[in-house]
């Protein structure tokens, strides 16, 4: 008997993950109470942006990323949001751009300067306006410059061109009700979502139609999430009627059943999934969950095989995700995600182990 069928050979079946020492933290940040499921960070290789708690409006911390230890109260914020700031995205073709979404229903693209901020920022280089309602889902173009999606309460999905300042599509009844998530396709020429009907949609935006759509993904009512994979397949996490947290992954050609599906725990929060193209492992973390669990997505059933658990003492309130051109690979490091706990930012490696 062949020890293959014991044990899956994988390269990332003892990733590791490890809380960086205190002083490399980013301490006393009054993370934002907002109820909202988004990640409330974004990050890349120059800087760490935080939605902070602001009376009067909404407002984030752009800091550089060798800023840390404890940050001054004083410290400038990006403030020029009239309502609470709901989600933010840095641009992935120039790192000193960020875009904002929020509960004045508005988007703003914000320059931020070459060594952070001195002053509040109160003077976007744009602002939007297209939605009627809140604006909860900021995303832009994985591949196209200056192309930027926004998603409100309004149940309509906008694609902007940030050059021009104008709209390019707009995505209007399609969605029945609130939308959850938005993922572009790895070549940005589809994008899928997750509603709260139950329905998980691929969406051509250029011809404004549905490609392919899968009624009650998860049979449970609290929030779903949805992200492409780099072959085309959809990964979702969703909840069973038995309010069961779960994953599932589908295949876009045929959406009658899951490709695999696996039940979590009964635990309440919204799973949020980060997804690595180049290694095709897959991050879930729970909101006010204290771990993040990883998973491996192969060719061959069961599809998703669960690899680790990293767990610490301290729930987390939301979580940031650094691109792959901002990590260390001399130290074997696949992953870094920054997570947020009540009053501060604590970044967290994946490494492979090496001999």
């Amino acid at each position: 008997m062949s020890f293959r069928k014991v044990v899956r050979q994988s390269k990332f079946r003892h990733v590791f993950g490890q809380p960086v020492k205190t002083e490399q933290c980013y301490d006393d940040i009054r993370v934002s109470r907002v109820t909202w499921d988004s990640t409330f960070c974004a990050v890349n290789p120059a800087f760490l942006a935080i939605i902070v708690e602001a009376s009067g409006g909404g407002a984030f911390l752009v800091l550089p990323l060798h800023k840390t230890g404890r940050i001054d109260k004083s410290y400038p914020t990006v403030c020029g949001h009239t309502g609470p700031v709901l989600d933010i995205d840095w641009c992935p073709h120039n790192d000193h751009v960020i875009a904002s979404g929020s509960e004045d229903c508005t988007v703003m693209v914000w320059q931020i300067p070459e060594n952070g901020l001195t002053q509040p920022l109160t003077e976007p280089v744009l602002v939007l306006e297209g939605h009627s309602k809140r604006v909860g889902i900021i995303s832009w173009h994985p591949t196209a410059r200056n192309v930027l999606l926004s998603a409100g309460c309004d149940n309509v999905v906008l694609i902007w061109n940030v050059g021009t300042a104008e709209e390019l599509y707009r995505l209007d009844g399609l969605h029945p009700d609130l939308i959850y998530s938005v993922s572009w396709s790895r070549d940005g020429s589809l994008f899928c979502t997750a509603c709260k009907d139950k329905a998980v949609r691929v969406i051509d935006p250029r011809r404004g139609t549905v490609v392919a759509e899968k009624e009650r993904a998860h049979e449970g009512a609290r929030p779903m999430r949805a992200v492409f994979l780099a072959d085309g397949k959809i990964f979702t996490t969703g909840f069973s009627r038995m309010s069961e947290r779960q994953l599932a992954l589908w295949d876009t050609e045929n959406l009658e059943e899951p490709m695999g599906l696996q039940e979590l725990d009964s635990s309440n929060g919204a799973l949020l999934p980060f997804y690595d193209p180049d290694t095709n492992v897959v991050y879930v973390c729970g909101k006010g969950d204290s771990s993040i669990r990883y998973f491996e997505i192969t060719e061959e059933p069961p599809y998703i095989h669960f690899l680790n658990t990293f767990t610490s003492k301290e729930s987390q309130r939301g979580m940031g995700w650094m691109p792959k051109r901002g990590l260390d690979v001399s130290k074997c490091e696949i992953a870094r995600f920054y997570k947020l706990h009540e009053r501060k930012c604590e970044p967290i490696i994946m490494t492979v182990p090496r001999k």
